[in-house]
């Protein structure tokens, strides 16, 4: 397809807001097929809207053939700002609403994986009670890594995250919510399945695989920290988990997400009194600009359903 080779773009308007949405659509659901259901329009509709918005920007967004959906290197570009764009037309209606004292429009909330399954987390309560306080806001749940959050929040993608607490940001602000506790386990093929936990030892460690988180993490700091030498990476806790059922890899998971793994003989905890560390599940709020009222108010139904005493504002 031939597009001009200099982009036209004036002044946005609602039209430019309705394409970059199907757009991100198509992106987030992998291809214009997928993207159907999400949008509720046909797939013909979906590719001209798309092929609308090559002209309109003067480049090529995305190559659609045998081969699947791909992006190009323009389109990249252009859905990462269009996240940043979207996510401050949503900030701008949500202070709209807070001049009205109304709460609605759009909450993006984002987890990392695994937490439903924890005693001590009481999200889903937080959800009811949010949902109580604000019928009008529209609930979107996410669920990514650490980093993805982290960055989600700052750039507006987010406006709520629940993340293990690591390193901190000054762009962001903290809450403890609940702890967790991570074992470290083998499969049941595992060549330490079988071991008594007395005869093992951080050192005797090296000698056995370890499949670890690949990015910034309590689990990447207790590796580096015991000198863990990471031989598989993972992206999520079920990753994690998936390596370990292997029998070729040890690794970290929480123990709430491992018992039913446990139970049914397919792992083991080795060596609990020495092998573990604990995490503390934090919710982050960007600093500036100020996070929107929905935020707020969500933030504080987090923090009531924990039992933790919010600071007077």
């Amino acid at each position: 397809m031939k597009v001009k080779s200099h982009a036209v773009l004036g002044q946005l308007g609602d039209m430019d807001l309705r394409l970059l949405r199907v757009f991100k659509a198509v992106v987030d659901c992998g291809g214009m097929a997928a993207a159907e259901l999400e949008l509720n329009i046909g797939v013909s509709t979906i590719s001209r809207h798309v092929k609308d918005l090559e002209v309109r920007l003067g480049m090529t967004l995305c190559r659609r053939g045998r081969g699947g959906f791909a992006l190009t290197a323009e389109g990249e570009q252009i859905y990462a700002e269009t996240i940043r764009l979207l996510a401050s037309t949503e900030s701008f209606r949500a202070s709209v609403d807070a001049i009205h004292r109304r709460l609605g429009g759009q909450l993006h909330v984002a987890l990392f994986d695994k937490t439903a399954s924890n005693p001590a987390a009481h999200i889903g309560a937080a959800i009811a009670l949010f949902c109580d306080q604000a019928p009008d806001v529209s609930l979107h749940l996410h669920v990514a890594p650490i980093n993805a959050i982290e960055r989600g929040v700052i750039d507006g993608q987010f406006q709520v995250g629940v993340i293990p607490g690591h390193r901190r940001s000054d762009s962001l602000s903290y809450d403890v919510l609940f702890d967790e506790t991570m074992l470290l386990y083998c499969g049941a093929s595992h060549a330490l399945f079988g071991a008594r936990d007395t005869a093992l030892g951080w050192d005797s460690l090296a000698a056995h695989r370890f499949a670890g988180l690949g990015y910034h993490s309590p689990n990447m700091e207790i590796s580096q920290q015991m000198r863990m030498a990471r031989q598989a990476t993972a992206f999520d806790q079920e990753a994690i988990a998936t390596l370990i059922l292997s029998g070729r890899f040890l690794g970290f998971l929480p123990d709430h997400y491992a018992a039913p793994f446990v139970q049914a003989g397919l792992m083991r905890a080795l060596h609990p009194a020495l092998f573990h560390y604990e995490c503390q599940f934090l919710t982050i709020l960007r600093r500036s600009p100020e996070p929107s009222r929905a935020a707020r108010v969500f933030q504080a139904c987090l923090l009531q359903t924990h039992g933790v005493s919010q600071a007077p504002s």
